[in-house]
C-alpha cells in the first residue's frame, strides 16, 4: 500500500508579519522562522499509524513551495516518512490553492497511491480547499474533517467519521483509492526518533520543477493593511451642554430632521 501525505510549511505563529509591497504577500523571513503546519502533522501521524498496523505500507510525504520547504519535508521523514517529495516552486507571493492542488494532482495522477492525506486546513489561510481539490482532479473520493477511519484492506475501503456542526458526525465507506482530511485531535503526533532523524539528514529528497506539469502560473491576489477606522469624539461638558453638541453632531450628519 503506498500513502501519500500533503504537508504545509507554514509562518511559525511567533513571528511579526509584514506585508511585502513587491510582491502583495507575506514578507519572506528566515528558515528558522517556519514550520510543519500543525494539521499536517496529525495527517503525517496516522499515516504513520496505518503503517505500524499493515505490512507493506509505504509513505510519502509532499509538499509545494520554494527551497525552504525542503526543511519540512527533512522533518517529515524524521517523522517517518520513506520520502520528501518537494515540488519546487519558485514564485514569489501568494500560491493560490487550485495551483497547489493541480501540482500534487499532476504529480500523484500516476504512480497509484492508494490513500492520500491532508491535514484539515492550514494554519494560515484556513481555507481547506487544497484536499478536496485534489481529490476532484485525480478523480477519487473524498472525506472531509475525519476524526476516525479504517481501512479494510481485503476489501480495499475506508471506513471514516467525520466532524459536522452543531457536534453531529458524519460516517462513511469509500472504495480506495480516496483522499481524506485529518482533524486535529484524531491522534498525538510523535516526536522524530533518533534513527528518523540521523536517517532525514542524509537521505535526498526528490525535487521536481513545477514546469514539469502543464499549468498555468498566475496570481492577482495581493494583501493589503486595514484602513485605519474613523476617531471618535469625545464630548465634555454638562449632561445638558454634552446633549445639545450630541444633537447638534445628528443634525449636521443628517441623522435627524
Amino acid at each position: 500500500m503506498k500513502i501519500l501525505v500533503c504537508v504545509k510549511q507554514v509562518t511559525d505563529l511567533d513571528t511579526h508579519l509584514e506585508i511585502d509591497s513587491k510582491t502583495g504577500w507575506i514578507r519572506e523571513h528566515d528558515a528558522g522562522q517556519y514550520r510543519m503546519n500543525r494539521f499536517d502533522e496529525y495527517a503525517l501521524e496516522e499515516a504513520m499509524q496505518i503503517k505500524e498496523s499493515f505490512s507493506g505500507v509505504f509513505v510519502d510525504a509532499i509538499s509545494v513551495g520554494p527551497k525552504r520547504v525542503g526543511e519540512t519535508l527533512k522533518n517529515a521523514i524524521a517523522h517517518g516518512a520513506d520520502n520528501g517529495i518537494h515540488i519546487l516552486h519558485t514564485a514569489n507571493g501568494y500560491i493560490p490553492s487550485y495551483i497547489i492542488a493541480s501540482l500534487i494532482a499532476g504529480f500523484a495522477k500516476d504512480k497509484s497511491y492508494d490513500l492520500i492525506l491532508t491535514g484539515v486546513m492550514s494554519e494560515d489561510l484556513m481555507q481547506s480547499q487544497v484536499g478536496p481539490m485534489t481529490a476532484a482532479m485525480l478523480n477519487v473520493p473524498c472525506a472531509t474533517s475525519v476524526t476516525k477511519e479504517k481501512l479494510d484492506i481485503g476489501k480495499y475501503s475506508i471506513d471514516v467519521e467525520c466532524e459536522m456542526q452543531s457536534g453531529l458526525a458524519q460516517t462513511a465507506v469509500m472504495a480506495l483509492p480516496a483522499l481524506i482530511t485529518i482533524q486535529s485531535g484524531i491522534n498525538q503526533p510523535r516526536y522524530p526518533s533518533l534513527s528518523n532523524k540521523l536517517r532525514s539528514m542524509k537521505q535526498e529528497l526528490i525535487t521536481i520543477k513545477q514546469s514539469t506539469f502543464e499549468i498555468t502560473l498566475e496570481n492577482d491576489f495581493c494583501l493589503s493593511y486595514p484602513e485605519k477606522p474613523g476617531t471618535g469624539v469625545m464630548l465634555e461638558g454638562t449632561k445638558d451642554e454634552k446633549a445639545e453638541k450630541l444633537l447638534k453632531i445628528f443634525y449636521e450628519k443628517s441623522l435627524l430632521k
